[in-house]
């Protein structure tokens, strides 16, 4: 398979590149307003083939950009982007959208045909403090002719001098609505798409399931063809098999939520460490299976 390679626009985002297919686009010191919780992301997100698989800043969800991550539920900090969820409230607009800041120099390597990117980051909350001090790497590497994988392991450090409880809506009181943490929004021709994990496939019903790897596989217009994007929980993480965020009807969603609908405590000075897989290949829900195990295997190998 062909080995990958990177382009840094040093100081923004690196794009990698399968042969004159760009896989994807890391930019990593965004423009965003405070009210988005500016933060790094992924988009545009291909598959092998050049198919978009990602959307960037939907209307109805500004804040949504290809993967992130981030969380919604920091203490009483939002780094998620938006407005927060106050039990009673409802939705509100607060002044406590946070923001993750590259620092230092961003390591592009290549090790066989992998990319791995590498870079540390602050996290601010939007009165100024400092709360977590993260390592982030990021590697991608072809898993077959029609497939990639990116592994993304992330060593967050509490920095603010006091335990942080990390949690979701739902642990503050909206059913259902424990997103947070690695997230993906999908195009719009996905909408309506399919949810598959472990011996089931299905639609919305499947939110809130615990699995551990769950994906999706939908269509793309203009061209007919099918994609699928899995995501696979590392044996390691805390709450796993995690449940999962997952929307198909209103748009295209998945999100291994770990604090889904219960909150997990770093204590001062404590290390919080997460690893997931991510997949990107052609094809449908029959696909996911053999796509996980791939993934699965490529996970392993950053260990």
């Amino acid at each position: 398979m062909t080995a990958l390679r990177a382009v840094h626009e040093v100081g923004t985002a690196v794009a990698v590149l399968d042969g004159d297919v760009e896989l994807f686009r890391y930019v990593y010191r965004p423009e965003h307003p405070q009210v988005e919780s500016p933060r790094p992301y992924l988009h545009p997100l291909r598959t092998r083939s050049g198919a978009l698989v990602s959307l960037y800043r939907p209307h109805d969800h500004v804040w949504h950009k290809g993967i992130t991550w981030s969380l919604p539920v920091v203490e009483d900090e939002n780094f998620w982007g938006g407005p927060t969820y106050v039990h009673g409230r409802g939705y509100t607009a607060l002044p406590n959208n946070g923001s993750q800041r590259h620092r230092g120099d961003l390591r592009v390597t290549a090790e066989g045909d992998a990319v791995v990117l590498d870079h540390e980051l602050d996290w601010v909350t939007q009165s100024g403090e400092l709360w977590f001090a993260e390592r982030r790497t990021l590697s991608a590497t072809p898993v077959s002719d029609d497939a990639w994988a990116l592994t993304f392991a992330t060593a967050l450090r509490n920095v603010r001098g006091a335990a942080i409880s990390l949690g979701s809506p739902t642990t503050r009181g909206r059913e259902n609505a424990g997103y947070g943490g690695l997230f993906w929004r999908g195009p719009r021709s996905f909408t309506g798409g399919t949810l598959v994990a472990p011996g089931v496939r299905g639609g919305d019903e499947l939110r809130g399931q615990r699995h551990e790897w769950m994906a999706f596989a939908g269509r793309h217009d203009e061209t007919d063809d099918a994609s699928v994007l899995l995501m696979l929980d590392d044996a390691s993480n805390v709450q796993h098999p995690p449940q999962w965020f997952a929307r198909t009807a209103e748009f295209a969603a998945l999100n291994p939520a770990q604090f889904f609908s219960e909150e997990h405590v770093v204590p001062a000075d404590g290390l919080l460490r997460l690893r997931y897989g991510v997949g990107v290949a052609s094809g449908t829900a029959d696909d996911a299976p053999a796509l996980a195990a791939a993934v699965r295997q490529a996970l392993a190998a950053r260990r």
